[in-house]
């Protein structure tokens, strides 16, 4: 099995210390490193809050948004009513019917991709998946996706260094504008009739709400099919078992999450001055939620630099932990499940033809986090749609 790919660059920090002393904009930084650590902070709210707009992010978002993000950056008690608003949006990808749409659409670009002589999985497959998909989840017209390719892997920090988050925030108040006169079933339409503590939300409210649905879901889905194609490249084996045994699908899904961790960490603001894990964190400071170092602690993975697709127990954190765990995480499964059985069904093998890594680099580490670019070779199987 290959060598990961990321090499874990908090190993050592994690062996010294559950809590990594860095830096980010500037600002010290208590970065949690361990795996019980992490998901002991992540539950303690009132210890380390959500409650700080435009930080919870890292790095900060000041300079690419004008509203707090809902509910992310919010706190319990409130937080269970703001997210319970969104819920029945976020549950649509447990329906028979909406699996079958996901997997249907992952067909119809294999079977595109297979005409190709090779394709660049992050800007003609993952993009174009990640960007329909999402009209499946909110409601929308398909056709809206065309715009939202257009958009990049990060609406808000894309490769080009040009934010599209002031773009983003124009269009989805025309949606409001739209939603406000003609209301539909879509997610627009039902943050327009909803009501929090018996009234409607405020205008930035409901923009807080499809920042996140746009930027939050975005290139941790685009990362994550781009980084399932690098590694069945890579282990072609993997491919090959999933194909004999399906059952492993689930478990290989749940494997490159934590072999992925496309969110390396989030932030939390100390509201009091609190010492963590023997380090002082005054009050105002943050402590950063390494999720990508918890996936990776040997104290609780056997081998954890080795993608294994049978890994079980798995008790990744790659969704985070706690009242807020990512509410889109049923959603990324059945993407990821949906694009492993159709590889099995369609794809006999994966050949890289070129690829550039993306490199998180930070004043105390530099983590290869998927793609900028990876270009790849499909090879039909005798069972693909396009050979019949």
């Amino acid at each position: 099995m290959p060598e990961c790919p990321y090499r874990d660059p908090f190993k050592e920090a994690r062996r010294k210390s559950p809590v990594l002393e860095t830096e980010f904009d500037g600002e010290p930084v208590a970065m949690l490193v361990g795996h019980k650590a992490v998901r002991t902070a992540a539950r303690d709210h009132a210890t380390f809050s959500s409650d700080a707009p435009f930080r919870v992010p890292i790095p900060r978002e000041e300079d690419v948004r004008t509203v707090r993000q809902y509910p992310l950056e919010v706190d319990p008690p409130v937080h269970a009513e703001y997210r319970r608003l969104i819920d029945p949006f976020f549950r649509r990808p447990l329906e028979p019917a909406y699996v079958q749409r996901i997997e249907n659409l992952i067909e119809e670009l294999l079977v595109d991709a297979l005409k190709r002589d090779s394709i660049e999985i992050v800007r003609q497959f993952a993009i174009p998946l990640q960007s329909r998909a999402l009209t499946y989840l909110l409601n929308m017209p398909e056709s809206e996706a065309e715009i939202w390719i257009t958009w990049g892997t990060h609406v808000f920090r894309d490769e080009s260094g040009v934010s599209k988050g002031a773009e983003m925030e124009a269009y989805t108040n025309s949606l409001f504008d739209q939603a406000e006169s003609d209301p539909g079933d879509d997610f627009f339409s039902a943050l327009v009739k909803a009501r929090f503590d018996g009234r409607p939300l405020t205008r930035e409210e409901m923009q807080g709400y499809a920042n996140i649905a746009f930027a939050g879901g975005r290139d941790t889905i685009i990362n994550s099919v781009a980084t399932a194609f690098g590694l069945l490249a890579d282990q072609p084996s993997a491919l090959i078992a999933m194909r004999a045994n399906p059952k492993l699908i689930i478990t290989a899904s749940e494997e490159l999450f934590r072999f992925a961790s496309p969110v390396t960490h989030l932030a939390r603001i100390c509201p009091v001055d609190t010492s963590v894990h023997g380090v002082d964190v005054p009050a105002g400071n943050l402590v950063s939620l390494n999720w990508a170092a918890a996936n990776f602690d040997d104290s609780v993975f056997d081998d954890p630099e080795q993608f294994q697709i049978d890994r079980k127990p798995n008790p990744h954190i790659a969704f985070g932990k706690g009242v807020h765990n990512c509410p889109g995480a049923a959603h990324a499964r059945v993407i990821i499940r949906g694009l492993f059985k159709k590889l099995t069904e369609m794809i006999s093998a994966i050949t890289i033809v070129s690829e550039r890594r993306k490199v998180e680099k930070e004043a105390d580490y530099e983590r290869v986090n998927a793609y900028h670019e990876l270009t790849v070779k499909l090879e039909s199987s005798a069972s693909s749609p396009d050979c019949k």
